[in-house]
């Protein structure tokens, strides 16, 4: 993205959450100002109608990624953390919807799209919460660490790191960089989504990948990191981390449709949860 304009797929993530509380689907993750913070941009039930099956499954992938993250929050909130990290979070609400009183929220992004994140909660008149520390942030030329570290984030006590729609977007460098900062301080845990390569999807999933990477380019924006599950296990346990759990789309439908897993094909997508133990 450029360093003066703020994410477009940002926004079109914002939407697809917006959009996402039209569907029949909404109770699988609710989210009450998801079209409040997007203003004149927030999509409508009629945009609802016009959803093809691929937009469909991004939509549902979405939604369910967020709801994965956040019910793993809340697992990690009931063992005592205290501080929550939002990597790259476009106009993410979590900090609107925060339901624990003493847990600090910190949000990291690039300066422009944050920039543009706190306009438009001021448009939309909702004010900014007050536990949460806004935290510009380019990824690739800052020090994450240290810029949280000034912000009062407490390397010393563990925190929860929720990190959706950015890997794919970053050099493995940079995430390789994060993860093995994130894995150093004992008790934190993150959940980051990633993709696999072409070459190990099913025809769908090769298809979709093809679509969908087209379209983030298109804005210039594009997929550059992709991972095979089992090597990214072994780096993330290499890095530290020994409580893994990998998530592709079909176990995750299987999750929350309460019924068996029975599908074999692989889409691609995956959402991955990762802890280091005191």
């Amino acid at each position: 993205m450029e360093d003066a304009k703020p994410s477009r797929t940002a926004l079109g993530v914002a939407r697809v959450r917006a959009l996402h509380q039209f569907s029949q689907q909404a109770a699988l993750f609710r989210d009450p100002y998801a079209s409040a913070i997007l203003g004149d941009a927030a999509p409508t039930a009629q945009d609802l109608r016009q959803e093809d099956e691929r937009s469909r499954r991004m939509r549902l992938f979405v939604a369910a990624r967020a709801r994965l993250a956040e019910d793993w929050l809340a697992a990690a909130v009931r063992r005592g953390v205290r501080q929550v990290v939002v990597l790259g979070a476009g106009l993410d609400t979590f900090s609107l919807r925060n339901p624990y009183p003493d847990l600090a929220v910190f949000e990291v992004d690039h300066p422009a799209t944050q920039a543009w994140k706190r306009k438009c909660l001021a448009a939309a008149g909702l004010a900014e919460p007050p536990a949460t520390t806004f935290v510009p942030v380019n990824f690739e030329r800052q020090n994450l660490a240290a810029e949280l570290a000034l912000a009062g984030l407490k390397a010393t006590e563990p925190s929860f790191f929720i990190w959706l729609g950015v890997v794919p977007y970053l050099t493995q460098e940079a995430i390789f960089g994060t993860l093995s900062w994130i894995a150093g301080m004992p008790g934190s845990e993150v959940v980051f989504d990633y993709s696999e390569p072409a070459e190990n999807r099913d025809a769908t999933g090769r298809a979709a990948l093809s679509f969908h990477a087209a379209r983030v380019a298109a804005v210039g924006e594009p997929w550059i990191s992709f991972f095979v599950p089992r090597e990214l296990a072994k780096s993330l346990r290499n890095l530290g981390f020994d409580e893994i759990e990998d998530l592709e789309s079909s176990d995750i439908a299987a999750r929350f449709s309460r019924a068996p897993k029975t599908e074999t094909r692989n889409s691609g997508g995956h959402i991955l949860r990762a802890r280091r133990g005191c």
